[in-house]
């Protein structure tokens, strides 16, 4: 079970009436980020594959408490289990209705469905999007349009409640699990947003993972580390992905 954590700041919402997902007691909200500050959030991941599993761990393993969801969130239970009270298993609703960030990590087909069912639970939400379009599994026609519009502008687009942010798709969950809190200087996550604080809590994030974020700029932007794409696969310093996109130092 997930420890409640004092309300920072005196900021408290409550769960609607009609939550009755509550997970073994009711679910207070988790503390605000502070601008700045090091207070911990509680994360909703939904799909919690080899990413979802993996990022979601490192940022238990960072002091944020993450509930894993899945449609047989009793199969989480040994992924849990190993990272301890911060870790919890849940239901796709409840992983939305927990967080107050969501990551998702699930095949890229599925997201027009997730938007429709779970829309009006995501709205106002700051959602990190880890999807990729990969034909074999997605099937053709979402493939082509996520390389004709850009992968960020689509994903907003069957996602539109959410407050969209495109990060850690770019490389092998392994290379994640192994490069997290090198050496400086650390592997760079590439972002894109329309949401500027969603992208400032995003950055965070990443942080907190292990990695450098590097600001790519709009949805629209993503385009440039998706799959096939100049930064993608790039397992290089924040630095070298600058100088590799030609952003600015």
């Amino acid at each position: 079970m997930l420890k409640h954590d004092p309300v920072s700041r005196g900021r408290r919402e409550v769960l609607s009436a009609g939550g009755a997902l509550v997970l073994g007691a009711a679910l207070l909200p988790m503390r605000a980020r502070a601008q700045g500050g090091g207070d911990k959030l509680r994360i909703g991941v939904i799909g919690s594959g080899h990413i979802g599993g993996t990022i979601g761990g490192l940022w238990v393993k960072d002091g944020h408490e993450v509930l894993f969801s899945s449609r047989h969130p009793e199969e989480l239970k040994e992924l849990v289990a190993g990272l301890g009270g911060k870790a919890q298993a849940g239901t796709v609703q409840q992983a939305i209705d927990v967080g107050e960030v969501l990551f998702i990590a699930v095949p890229y087909a599925a997201l027009p469905q997730i938007g429709q069912d779970y829309g009006a639970a995501m709205k106002g939400k700051i959602m990190l999007d880890a999807c990729n379009a990969i034909a074999p599994r997605d099937g053709a026609t979402i493939v082509e349009e996520a390389e004709h519009e850009g992968i960020g502008v689509v994903s907003q687009k069957y996602l539109p409640a959410a407050r969209l942010v495109r990060a850690f798709n770019t490389l092998n969950y392994k290379i994640f699990a192994a490069e997290a809190n090198r050496p400086d200087p650390r592997v760079a996550v590439p972002i894109a947003g329309d949401d500027a604080e969603a992208v400032k809590v995003a950055a965070g994030l990443v942080h907190d993972a292990g990695f450098d974020p590097v600001v790519v700029g709009k949805l629209a932007d993503a385009s440039r580390f998706q799959r096939g794409a100049p930064g993608y696969g790039q397992v290089v310093s924040a630095a070298e992905l600058r100088q590799k996109l030609s952003l600015k130092p």
